[in-house]
C-alpha cells in the first residue's frame, strides 16, 4: 500500500480543515505515491525517534507534534529540527503530523483522554463556530431520495449524533429551456411546471466543494437550483476540549491520585482543595489552559489539562479544581488513537509505537 492511503485514512477522521489557524498539520516530508514499510508512531519527531525507524526498516512516522512549524531558508543542521529534515529526506522517510485537526475531531485526542478517564456522556466542551453550512436545492420528485443519499454520502445531514438529517417540501417549480438546451424534461420554448421537493440540509463549510460536485452528479436537471447559506449555530462534533461526567463521583484527592496514576505524572499541579465533589469534568489535552472559563461557565467541577500558567491559577477556588498534569503527560496516548486508526484501516500494515519518551521535560 502507498503513503497516501494512509494519509487519506487519517484525514478521513481529522480532516485537515479541523486544524487552527497557527497549525501545521499534513504531510511534511516525503512523497505519498511511495511504498508504506511501515510506521512508526509517535508524539514528536526526535532523532531518536528517526533512528528508530530506520532501523525498524520503517518509511512513515506519524506524529501529533509537527515537526515544521515555520518557513526555513537554509537547511544546515544548525538545530534539531534542520537535522531531524536532513535526516529523513537521506533516508526516504515521510513524516507526517496530525495536530490540532485530530484535536479538534469528533473521537480525537480529548475523546481519547476522556476515555482513559472513564467518563461518560462525553461532549465538545468549546464548539466550532462559523463552520457549518445550509444547502437548499430543489429536485424532481421522482429523483429527491437519490440526490437526498448523494448528498449524505457526501458529508451533509450530521446534527449532533444524527444523521441523513434535511427539511423536504412539495413544491412546483417552473422554467423555460432556452436554445441549445438539453432540458430533462420540458420543451425548449414553452413554460414547463414541474412537482419537485425543496431538500434542505446541514455539511461543515470545508466539504462545500465536495458536496456540489456530489450534487451536481446525482440531479437530473442540466442546470440544478441551489443555495448555500453560512450558519451561526455551533458545530457540536468538532471543536476545542470535552467535558462528561464520572459514573461515580471521587473526592478531590481521589480524583487527582486517579490521574496520577493513569497519565503517569511525576508532578501534578493543582489549585487549592475545597472539599468538593468530583463528577463533572472538562479537559483539554496540551496547553488547554485556554479553555478554563469554558469548563467554569459549564460547571465542571474539575478542569484537567496539560499547561496552566501560574497567574491563571489564583481566584479559582471556590469555581473549579484546577489540574495540569504536563504537556506530553495529557496527550501521550495520542500514539494509541494512531495506532487503533491505521490497524482497523490497514489490518496488515506493520505499527509500530515509539519507545523513545519524547518529552523534553524532566523532574528531579
Amino acid at each position: 500500500m502507498k503513503i497516501k492511503e494512509i494519509v487519506s485514512a487519517l484525514e478521513r477522521f481529522a480532516p485537515l480543515p479541523l486544524q487552527d489557524g497557527f497549525d501545521n498539520a499534513g504531510l511534511q516530508i516525503g512523497l505519498t505515491d511511495a511504498e508504506v514499510t511501515g510506521a512508526l508512531l509517535c508524539l514528536d519527531v526526535t532523532e531518536a525517534v528517526l533512528d528508530e525507524a530506520i532501523a525498524l526498516g520503517f518509511n512513515l512516522v506519524i506524529s501529533h507534534h509537527p515537526l515544521i512549524f515555520k518557513g526555513y531558508k537554509s537547511l544546515t543542521g544548525r538545530d534539531y529540527v534542520e537535522r531531524c529534515i536532513l535526516k529523513a529526506i537521506k533516508n526516504d522517510i515521510a513524516l507526517y503530523a496530525a495536530h490540532t485537526n485530530l484535536d479538534n475531531a469528533q473521537g480525537g485526542v480529548n475523546f481519547k483522554m476522556a476515555e482513559k478517564i472513564g467518563l461518560t456522556n462525553v461532549r465538545v466542551l468549546q464548539p466550532m463556530e462559523g463552520a457549518l453550512l445550509k444547502l437548499v436545492t430543489f429536485v424532481p420528485l421522482a429523483h429527491a431520495d437519490t440526490v437526498r443519499r448523494a448528498l449524505f454520502e457526501a458529508g451533509c445531514g450530521t446534527v449532533g449524533r444524527y444523521d441523513s438529517c434535511s427539511y423536504n417540501l412539495a413544491g412546483e417549480g417552473t422554467f423555460r429551456a432556452g436554445e441549445r438546451t438539453h432540458p430533462y424534461c420540458g420543451e425548449i420554448g414553452k413554460l414547463h411546471t414541474e412537482q419537485e421537493v425543496r431538500i434542505e440540509t446541514i455539511l461543515p463549510a470545508y466539504l462545500k466543494a465536495t458536496v456540489v460536485r456530489a450534487l451536481l452528479k446525482a440531479h437530473p436537471y442540466e442546470e440544478p437550483a441551489f443555495d448555500l447559506y453560512p450558519l451561526q449555530n455551533s458545530w457540536v462534533q468538532s471543536g476545542a476540549g470535552v467535558i462528561g461526567e464520572l459514573e461515580q463521583p471521587e473526592t478531590e484527592l481521589e480524583f487527582l491520585k486517579r490521574i496520577k496514576k493513569t497519565f503517569e505524572v511525576e508532578c501534578l499541579r493543582h489549585n487549592r482543595l475545597m472539599g468538593r465533589e468530583i463528577q463533572t469534568v472538562a479537559l483539554c489535552g496540551g496547553a488547554g489552559a485556554f479553555l478554563l472559563p469554558m469548563a467554569v461557565k459549564q460547571r465542571a467541577d474539575v478542569f484537567l489539562t496539560g499547561e496552566i500558567k501560574y497567574h491563571d491559577f489564583f481566584g479559582h477556588e471556590s469555581e473549579i479544581l484546577l489540574a495540569e498534569i504536563g504537556h506530553y503527560e495529557s496527550e501521550q496516548y495520542t500514539k494509541e488513537l494512531f495506532y487503533t486508526l491505521i490497524r482497523e484501516a490497514f489490518p496488515q500494515l506493520e505499527v509500530q509505537l515509539t519507545k523513545v519518551n519524547t518529552n523534553p521535560i524532566k523532574y528531579m
